[in-house]
């Protein structure tokens, strides 16, 4: 049993490394302005540099969606130290001082250090560990416990004061009665989100151990008639149902329940947080999809398809199984072979390393990943020939508009992008986030070729931890696609005018 609980343990830490790590803090959504050099072009390729003009200040959009505004959250940075993993660890610090230490004391860590190395699949240090899972689950909501108005952690409390929950959301603590009231008309607006916060972040558990294992198999209409999430669960519907029906009725489901010290919901409430859950588990691989057919890859081409996911980092890496992505095989059948490979500094130690050469089988996903920058991964092994130039890539939640240090790591990557002429597909959290990141890709010249609401994205609202009164966001809400440069296709429009004679 001791074995046992261990191995629990470790899985634990990393899926809490999505919460600790990654909700990471962004002081609203702001793009750079126009008089901050974001050209870079001595970053750009070394065979693709060229002088940089100054682009149109609108673009007309492809995809028309009414605006949801919400709170984004920057995910991936793809730019060797400091690392993005400590960057998001210790930014908590920013709301919450003290945050940090209070995570490390609960899992009985003494430094950020120990905490990584555990994450990256590491040996547990001797006091890391947990006896069993009602004190796992105690030790992960503790480290939520300090007043969402005023900051207060339980240590900075006087005597005579305790921290409280909101009755209804169960998400957010409060001080005393004062800091709650005054924190009402904030909080009133997201209560009812949150509570679906705080079911899925216990419930996420079940995706972790294995125990709910989500619905598969070949798709049994067109792909072109899956247009979103209502007419995916249309398609699943008499699986996803027996699927969901398992879930409730397993003995991992009891188990989870009779641990968190709460009572269990009604099983209505807990049917829809298995179904968030599942959308946020497919966004990525569909969203790939996605991608590849709005942008009119030919899956069908011999020797099989390349995808690199740029910036990827644990969020897309770890406890990622092969399996993860067979829906993305299922939407498109009679392909000859997806790879799929995962480039970025923070890809999970344990994610599969091999950028394997070996011929593609028909009808399969090949998942694999490479731990470095993309531009020193595409000159060492893409320009060399070792690995496939990819008809497709993406970057999901790159948020590169959040800050000048961000902007100048992924330079030059989008440099690179445009003037290679890759079909690239970009996810982002928020309609503030979606502009910001529209004008810093025409200042450098993109051909924006559709953006607008992602018909994949993720229902499953996210919390950003130390401010968690801000808006949940939903994975991927938005999305971006370009090919190549404005200036370029400028450029043959005037040769064809020319060759025309017109």
């Amino acid at each position: 049993m001791k074995g046992q609980l261990q191995v629990s343990h470790n899985l634990d830490l990393r899926r809490l490394s999505i919460h600790f790590t990654w909700k990471k803090e962004k002081e609203g959504s702001r793009g750079l302005s126009r008089s901050q050099d974001i050209s870079g072009q001595a970053m750009a390729p070394r065979s693709r540099r060229r002088r940089h003009k100054k682009p149109p200040s609108s673009v007309t959009p492809m995809v028309v969606t009414p605006p949801t505004v919400v709170t984004p959250l920057p995910l991936s940075l793809s730019k060797p130290g400091p690392s993005i993993d400590a960057l998001g660890f210790f930014s908590l610090e920013n709301n919450v001082p003290g945050l940090s230490q209070l995570i490390l004391q609960k899992l009985n860590m003494k430094s950020y250090e120990e905490y990584k190395l555990v994450v990256d699949g590491g040996t547990p240090v001797s006091g890391f560990g947990f006896r069993c899972p009602q004190e796992m689950f105690q030790k992960m909501e503790d480290t939520f416990r300090f007043c969402a108005h005023c900051r207060a952690l339980p240590s900075g409390l006087s005597d005579s004061k305790v921290l409280r929950q909101c009755k209804r959301c169960r998400n957010v603590y409060y001080c005393g009665p004062e800091c709650q009231r005054s924190d009402r008309p904030v909080h009133k607006r997201v209560c009812q989100e949150l509570r679906l916060v705080a079911v899925d972040r216990l419930m996420e558990w079940l995706l972790v151990t294995g125990d709910f294992v989500l619905p598969t198999g070949p798709w049994p209409w067109l792909a072109e008639v899956v247009q979103g999430w209502d007419t995916w669960f249309s398609m699943r519907h008499l699986q996803l149902d027996a699927t969901l029906d398992a879930a409730l009725g397993s003995h991992a489901m009891t188990t989870l329940w009779a641990s968190v010290g709460r009572p269990r919901p009604d099983p209505d409430v807990l049917q829809g947080s298995l179904k968030r859950l599942l959308t946020d588990a497919l966004s990525r691989p569909l969203t790939l999809g996605l991608g590849l057919r709005a942008l009119g890859i030919d899956v069908g081409k011999i020797g099989g398809s390349t995808v690199h996911v740029v910036g990827a980092s644990h969020v897309e890496t770890f406890l990622t199984r092969p399996g993860d992505y067979d829906e993305l095989s299922y939407m498109f059948p009679g392909h000859l072979g997806l790879r799929v490979i995962m480039v970025g500094v923070d890809v999970a130690a344990g994610f599969l390393q091999s950028t394997s050469t070996s011929p593609l089988e028909p009808g399969t996903v090949q998942l694999s990943s490479h731990r470095g920058l993309y531009h020193d991964f595409w000159e060492e092994q893409v320009e060399t020939g070792q690995i496939a130039r990819p008809d497709l890539v993406v970057a999901f939640h790159p948020g590169f508009h959040a800050s000048l240090d961000l902007m100048e790591a992924w330079l030059p990557t989008l440099l690179l992008l445009r003037d290679y002429e890759i079909p690239t597909l970009i996810t982002v959290y928020s309609h503030q986030e979606l502009a910001a990141s529209l004008q810093i890709l025409v200042d450098l010249d993109t051909h924006i070729t559709a953006y607008g609401a992602n018909p994949f994205a993720s229902l499953k609202p996210e919390q950003v931890y130390s401010n968690p009164n801000k808006q949940p966001v939903y994975c991927s809400a938005y999305c971006i696609m370009f090919l190549g440069s404005s200036c370029q296709l400028d450029k043959r429009q005037l040769e064809e005018k020319v060759d025309g004679g017109v």
